[in-house]
């Protein structure tokens, strides 16, 4: 899905934005990301978002450093989003699509004036993001698709081979590792992954780890 902006480096995006804390949501640079909004909260934060820049943070609370705060902590690298797409529903949701457009690391939390939390980030540390399809040649392609092969087998779960096998390794490496079934922290070590080929190794050593474990604890299958 393209986007009417261009982000060719940190210097074309916003220094301070909105974050959508969401456990479990992992979006990647280029990835697409469907959010049912329905919280006054994030309403606003959508309404706001349509008038400026259309940039969202997308990123993870820590569930572990705060569980009895009301304010949940929120991990310090997280990825930044474009909508794309926003239908109204007629009983006060929107359906929103984010395109992944760079991930970030939080600098600072901005005192809350707004329903919504704000943050400064800085985008500099992922400078590798703004180029598509970086590294790819480094892509363990076999690996992967032998990790997605086995937790089929494994989930008895259908998937469309002819789209993987068409896919570019950027694409199918990001689209499963957001699709995985995996935990908080698994999902923010696949997003804190410095390049396409640590993501693709940690994605094929995490599916291992889950089929060892029998699939136990997993919420959710890649579809």
């Amino acid at each position: 899905m393209g986007m009417n902006a261009v982000y060719r480096g940190p210097e074309d995006c916003p220094s301070v934005i909105p974050v959508f804390p969401l456990p479990g949501a992992l979006l990647l640079p280029r990835g697409q990301m469907p959010l049912n909004i329905f919280e006054p909260r994030y309403l606003a934060l959508v309404d706001d978002a349509l008038k400026g820049e259309r940039i969202i943070g997308m990123v993870q609370p820590d569930a572990e450093s705060n569980a009895t705060s009301t304010t949940p902590k929120l991990y310090h690298v997280g990825c930044a989003g474009r909508i794309t797409q926003l239908a109204e529903t007629g009983d006060g949701r929107y359906l929103i699509t984010l395109v992944g457009v760079s991930r970030f690391r939080i600098e600072e939390e901005l005192p809350q004036t707004t329903l919504y939390r704000r943050c400064r980030v800085n985008f500099e540390p992922f400078t590798v993001d703004f180029t598509a399809r970086a590294g790819e040649q480094e892509v363990n392609r076999a690996g992967v698709v032998k990790a997605l092969r086995d937790f089929v087998d494994a989930a008895h779960v259908k998937v469309d081979w002819r789209g993987i096998e068409e896919a570019p390794n950027e694409a199918l490496v990001n689209a499963l590792c957001m699709m995985s079934p995996f935990g908080v922290r698994e999902k923010q070590a696949l997003l804190e992954a410095p390049d396409l080929k640590t993501r693709a190794e940690v994605l094929i050593a995490l599916t291992e780890i889950e089929l060892a474990r029998g699939g136990e604890g997993s919420d959710s299958t890649l579809q």
